[in-house]
């Protein structure tokens, strides 16, 4: 198996690729031209314009993929695994695509389950973070945050994804201070901590949601909340909302980037919480690894 290989992240609206040696990163490649920017018919010509000079010094490398890149609206749709979802069972359903470039080139398949609360819950991406943070931190049961646009609360057994649930805690944050009357007539944004933990404590009440989420309005109105610092208050208010629905147990960890997994650290122990944060890109690319080292046994 070849020494240099391309990992990439593609989503919906970033395309990030990583060249490594073996284990290491040699060279990053980051676009923003997600699914939603990308024709259906383009994907082919989109990645091999950003793989374009990795594949001129390096040959036709293989190419391990993962995220929304394998979903209904990507490239190739990959079915989901269902949980509990084990790194052998990502490789064994990997997706062998062809490609213009001709090297060997899979998409990992999102997974599938029944959440904690009953409904159908997927995930595209994530699952590659998670076999990451298992093949780093190994332990019988893990409990992980992957915060984000659609945040998740996930449970693993022995290194397997067994149930998880969905919060749009990402979405629901950018569609209320962008396009609500939370958001309207705003001055510049800074980023306050006491503003972020009014609203982590305000999410404490329990009150419901469409009622809570109006104190970003009421409470600058009232002067409680500076106009500056009503996006730091909603923050804290709906990842408070989400960490409320976060059982109390211990070693959670946080997987993401250091700036957001901060701020769910700082709500974390109004709900009696304590989290141990992890990097997403080495989570991401450890999993990445982990899964190519099966490959190689099931699509020889």
């Amino acid at each position: 198996m070849s020494r240099y290989w391309i990992a990439i992240d593609w989503g919906t609206t970033n395309f990030r690729a990583f060249l490594l040696d073996k284990n290491n990163v040699i060279a990053r490649s980051f676009h923003d031209c997600g699914l939603l920017s990308v024709e259906k018919n383009a994907f082919a010509t989109t990645s091999l314009r950003h793989l374009a000079q990795w594949l001129q010094d390096y040959g036709a490398l293989p190419v391990l993929m993962a995220g929304m890149v394998g979903s209904r609206q990507g490239w190739q749709e990959v079915p989901y695994v269902a949980t509990p979802a084990s790194t052998a069972s990502l490789a064994a359903k990997a997706f062998p695509l062809v490609t213009p470039w001709g090297g060997a080139t899979w998409i990992i398949p999102g997974v599938s389950c029944v959440s904690a609360f009953g409904l159908p819950d997927v995930m595209r991406g994530e699952e590659v973070q998670l076999t990451g943070l298992n093949a780093l931190h190994p332990a019988a049961r893990h409990a992980v945050i992957l915060p984000g646009t659609h945040s998740k609360h996930v449970f693993m057994r022995q290194g397997a994804i067994t149930h998880f649930s969905t919060f749009m805690t990402g979405e629901l944050f950018s569609v209320l201070s962008e396009h609500s009357l939370l958001g309207r007539d705003l001055p510049p944004q800074h980023e306050d901590r006491l503003s972020f933990l009014a609203g982590v404590e305000s999410a404490e009440q329990s009150a419901p949601f469409s009622h809570l989420i109006f104190s970003a309005r009421t409470r600058r109105l009232a002067g409680d909340i500076a106009p500056e610092h009503v996006h730091s208050y909603l923050s804290g208010l709906l990842i408070g909302y989400e960490l409320a629905a976060m059982p109390g147990t211990d070693d959670i960890w946080v997987v993401g980037s250091p700036s957001l997994t901060a701020r769910y650290q700082l709500a974390a122990p109004a709900f009696h919480l304590t989290l141990h944060a992890a990097d997403g890109d080495a989570c991401f690319l450890r999993g990445m690894a982990a899964i190519r080292a099966l490959l190689r046994d099931i699509h020889p």
